[in-house]
């Protein structure tokens, strides 16, 4: 998908007295998944991007001190027009049911989508932490009785809470920081480069091309069992877990493997495949642990690979693989 450069943008609160960027983030249908990736990030870790970047966190969720009538006063100066709002992260779905009201998801009285739209309005940017904001993700999935959709994308169909042509006060569309988590440094190094003014590129998606614009496969410690078409049955094992265990890595676009969580690891590195978690169409209908496949070639092929070059290459790779490399798949 093509991208789009946007920077140089002027900060709402830096043209004036205030040396602070404001920050509220609010939880809509989420599980606080995101909320708890956000602590293991060290580069930079969120105290070093709430001082070194002078952020004032006007709300958080699981990290402000006080009772929720605080959060309503908050809110109630942001709509007032008394308290400048330069970043609104959404974390979690946006909840649309029933008919329409999103009282499902309630706020004095009023669906939480409502409180979403006015607050946008304000924000001089809006960040969707996680495939939920971004997508839908796990509770639009199938089925979805909540009518859940992400902040302006309904699945990969631009134009959810929002249509495809909403801006943001700074001249944005909301910014999706895909995963389920998102990635700890996605985002604490969207929000630092948002702060900070500079230029960022997002994708087709409206995902940061920083952390958007590899796979999950590169960097992968199983690449080699991939290319010569060596698999696993079963997790846990060393060889490839494309082929016969649903492995999303070569078509995910995400740094899970360039950039471990919490600096030591990944699904795939532990043996777990890969779910695509920082797609759209994530979850995607059906079982997560099985690759679908007419005859022993995979229906989804990694990103960029023409099927009959694939079959034609694949047909050779088993039989060309070294004895190492073999050796490798029987060992515990």
């Amino acid at each position: 998908m093509p991208s789009r450069r946007f920077g140089q943008r002027p900060h709402p609160t830096r043209l004036g007295k205030n040396p602070l960027a404001s920050l509220l983030w609010l939880q809509t249908g989420a599980c606080g998944g995101d909320s708890l990736a956000l602590l293991s990030a060290v580069s930079p870790s969120l105290e070093q991007l709430l001082a070194g970047y002078s952020i004032e966190l006007l709300w958080h969720p699981s990290l402000s001190s006080g009772h929720a009538r605080r959060f309503d006063h908050v809110v109630d100066r942001i709509l007032a027009g008394e308290q400048a709002l330069d970043i609104l992260c959404v974390e979690g779905s946006i909840v649309t049911a029933p008919r329409g009201t999103g009282l499902y998801d309630p706020w004095r009285g009023r669906g939480k989508m409502d409180l979403v739209r006015d607050l946008a309005e304000r924000a001089g940017v809006v960040v969707a932490m996680g495939t939920c904001a971004a997508f839908g993700g796990v509770h639009a999935a199938p089925p979805n009785p909540s009518d859940c959709i992400g902040l302006q994308f309904d699945h990969a169909q631009p134009g959810g809470l929002f249509a495809p042509e909403w801006r943001s006060r700074g001249g944005l569309p909301v910014v999706n920081v895909a995963g389920c988590p998102a990635h700890p440094h996605a985002m604490t190094q969207t929000l630092a480069a948002l702060v900070g003014d500079l230029p960022i590129e997002l994708d087709g998606l409206n995902r940061p091309a920083s952390h958007f614009s590899t796979v999950v496969h590169q960097g992968c410690t199983r690449n080699e069992y991939h290319e010569y078409d060596i698999e696993e049955s079963q997790p846990g094992g060393k060889a490839c877990l494309f082929f016969n265990l649903g492995c999303q890595g070569p078509m995910t676009q995400a740094v899970c493997n360039s950039d471990l969580w919490n600096g030591v690891s990944s699904k795939t590195r532990a043996g777990v495949p890969c779910f695509g978690c920082t797609s759209p169409t994530f979850p995607r209908d059906g079982d997560l642990f099985r690759t679908e496949k007419v005859g022993e070639v995979p229906i989804r092929l990694p990103l960029g690979v023409e099927r009959p070059r694939y079959m034609a290459y694949k047909n050779l790779a088993r039989a060309a693989a070294p004895q190492r490399v073999r050796d490798k798949e029987m060992k515990p």
